[in-house]
């Protein structure tokens, strides 16, 4: 036997784009078939044929090209990339949801996908039927997911609610449920996408585990995140995707660092492209330092200040602004989020646009190389926006309380500290 599991040769995958279906009514289809052999007679009469007209070039767009890599069993690859790189369209095409325009992907072994939330449930159905109904699907027998019934239930701890239908369900209810399914039936391949971010920060760490689970136990899994801490504790290996074509494969570390590199190039101001048609929508960030300078390079012991503007559209209940910081290496440092000291924007936000500040204390972090997300959502539920494109470098400037000497990954910080005079001892002791 092959020690293989998915081999990809060539992999193109091409999309038609800004084109809209044209429907013909009966009556026109009817009369394109009635004059079809005058046509052609006059056509021969000619002396040729009709041109056949072929669409122009930047009609299409290539979501994946030319992408050729192999997966051993047993093995963990991470696939990483910006968004719109391919990832999402390479997992559909192995999990044969889609065809690729050319080249092959081959698989070795049964395979389950946890793409989207939710994927395969029927609405109607209840979590018990769609346990089942998704279950047989991955070619699991009757008296196999009676076994696995209760460990994947409780899983997904959605025990008082396995006999509603599952369109009363919320999202983080949905991809609990999902998730279980797909990674307690004991699939030869798992493929994962990035929907672990719908659950609350419990059920995430769960997942990975049970991740790391699935993978210690000697199975194949492709797992898609921009998460690159899940990526670097989960995969030795990654794939780094940009523009629908493999840019790096080789050992996890140093394709994050040339994603992150590629990524964050010192860039301190984002601002939206285009409006989407999200409820919120973050619309510009800036990182500047505490008295309003734009640089790239903050002094390691002075504030510096992240501003975020944002558009709500409809009235929103329960969501937050969050600012999250890495270290280069994709290490997740800390998060913080407007409601912290706000919590009255938990009880609703009115549609305008708005400006949030978050001012980060210096001397708190190490001297080093830092990138930052926005996200806004709802915890737990949905993600209405995520920024991933800025960065900023903290450096000594030949302060006093220089660092070079001190041990410490991240965070150095200045704590205080008390002097205090102890009368001395008698007899020299």
């Amino acid at each position: 036997m092959s020690d293989i599991a998915i081999r990809i040769e060539n992999l193109g995958k091409r999309y038609r784009i800004g084109e809209q279906q044209k429907y013909k009514a009966l009556r026109d289809t009817l009369t394109d078939a009635l004059y079809a052999p005058f046509r052609a007679a006059a056509s021969l009469l000619n002396g040729h044929q009709s041109p056949v007209s072929s669409p122009p070039p930047n009609n299409y767009i290539w979501a994946l090209k030319d992408v050729s890599f192999e997966v051993k069993h047993g093995e963990v690859v991470g696939v990483i990339g910006r968004n719109g790189s391919g990832k999402s369209t390479l997992l559909k095409i192995l999990s044969r949801i889609t065809k690729p325009t050319e080249g092959y992907a081959r698989i070795h072994g049964r395979v389950a996908s946890l793409l989207e939330v939710g994927t395969g449930f029927h609405p109607e159905l209840t979590g018990r039927e769609n346990l089942y109904l998704n279950s047989a699907i991955l070619g699991m027998k009757k008296a196999e997911i009676d076994r696995k019934f209760d460990e994947i239930v409780a899983f997904a701890e959605v025990e008082k609610f396995i006999d509603t239908p599952v369109k009363h369900y919320s999202s983080g209810m949905y991809v609990r449920l999902a998730f279980a399914v797909a990674a307690h039936l004991e699939p030869e391949i798992l493929l994962i996408d990035e929907v672990l971010a719908v659950g609350d920060a419990a059920f995430q760490k769960k997942c990975l585990e049970k991740v790391g689970d699935v993978a210690k136990a000697g199975r194949t899994v492709l797992f898609v995140s921009h998460n690159m801490g899940a990526i670097s504790t989960l995969t030795r290996r990654s794939l780094l995707l940009n523009s629908g074509t493999v840019s790096f494969s080789g050992h996890t570390e140093v394709a994050i660092r040339r994603y992150l590199s590629a990524e964050y190039r010192g860039a301190t101001v984002w601002q939206a492209s285009q409006r989407s048609e999200n409820p919120m929508q973050v619309m510009h960030v800036e990182v500047t330092s505490d008295n309003g300078v734009k640089s790239n390079q903050l002094d390691v012991f002075n504030d510096f200040r992240v501003t975020v503007e944002y558009e709500v559209r409809v009235p929103v209940k329960g969501a937050v602004v969050a600012v999250i910081v890495h270290a280069w290496d994709g290490a997740l440092l800390f998060s913080t989020e407007d409601t912290d000291t706000m919590t009255s924007l938990l009880n609703g936000r009115q549609p305008g646009l708005y400006r949030s500040i978050v001012s980060i204390p210096g001397g708190w972090l190490a001297n080093g190389d830092y990138h930052l997300r926005v996200s806004c959502g709802i915890p737990g539920k949905e993600v209405f926006d995520n920024i991933e494109a800025l960065s900023f470098s903290l450096i000594e400037t030949g302060n006093h309380l220089t660092r070079g000497h001190r041990t410490g990954a991240y965070f150095l910080p200045l704590l205080p500290w008390r002097l205090e005079s102890i009368q001395s001892p008698l007899n020299g002791y």
